[in-house]
């Protein structure tokens, strides 16, 4: 069974506290953990975690990039901490727990905030993908969502447009997936199109999904309380001198 987790944003701990949920919900263990972007990975919250604290994930977690990570310095963070987490490729195939799953990290352009530069989905991404014949794969996990499946935009965020990558409905068309997930939208969403089923989560904190060996999906909604971030002790500290 696979815990599909949400945006994480940096809370490390979170993903421990919703694996014993899970396993404690379920009776048995979790094969594995994916996290669909938004990880957070940046430096210093990850040497504070795992180098300062001595953390470490109860099962093994897989994670695709999503929009808030630390591009500039990714390769090297990846590689540093291979030995907590493994980080999936834009349009690679990963079996896990007998399941084949495209990978596709990224997103759409919003703003020079949101979009930091190696964050954009790109043409590239797209033909690595579509390089993949459609019987070659079981699921997809992408950050964002493909364009024109009903995704409701949040409130205040209309100026963005649609929801979605524009080139998201090539994939559908291509693959015909059973099922694809995502995050990036901070909230739950579920509908079915032709053949394929799409689910979108929330943050980590809010809840998980489990998939189950026979592609079975259950969504649980399990809060949890969050952390003070890495970037809000930074800004007490810098007021309290």
């Amino acid at each position: 069974m696979i815990l599909i987790s949400g945006d994480v944003h940096s809370q490390y701990q979170v993903i421990n506290e919703q694996i014993r949920f899970a396993e404690e919900k379920t009776g048995r263990a979790l094969d594995a953990v994916i996290v669909l972007g938004d990880f957070g990975l940046y430096e210093q919250p990850l040497r504070q975690y795992f180098d300062k604290e001595g953390g470490h994930f109860l099962r093994k977690v897989y994670f695709i990039d999503g929009n808030h990570e630390e591009f500039a310095q990714f390769d090297h963070l990846v590689k540093k901490y291979s030995h907590h987490l493994i980080h999936l490729p834009r349009g690679q195939i990963t079996n896990i727990a007998q399941r084949r799953f495209l990978s596709l990290g990224g997103a759409r352009y919003m703003d020079a905030l949101n979009s930091p530069s190696g964050s954009e989905i790109r043409d590239c991404d797209i033909a690595r993908c579509l390089a993949h014949k459609a019987d070659e794969i079981d699921f997809i996990i992408t950050h964002d969502c493909p364009a024109g499946i009903g995704v409701p935009n949040a409130t205040g965020f209309e100026f963005y447009g649609i929801p979605g990558f524009e080139r998201g409905p090539e994939l559908i068309e291509h693959f015909k997936p059973k099922k694809w997930f995502f995050a990036h939208y901070h909230r739950w969403f579920s509908c079915k199109k032709g053949e394929s089923e799409f689910h979108g989560l929330p943050e980590s904190w809010k809840g998980f999904g489990l998939l189950d060996e026979n592609g079975n999906y259950e969504v649980v909604e399990h809060p949890v309380a969050k952390h003070e971030d890495w970037l809000q002790k930074f800004i007490r500290k810098l007021f309290s001198l």
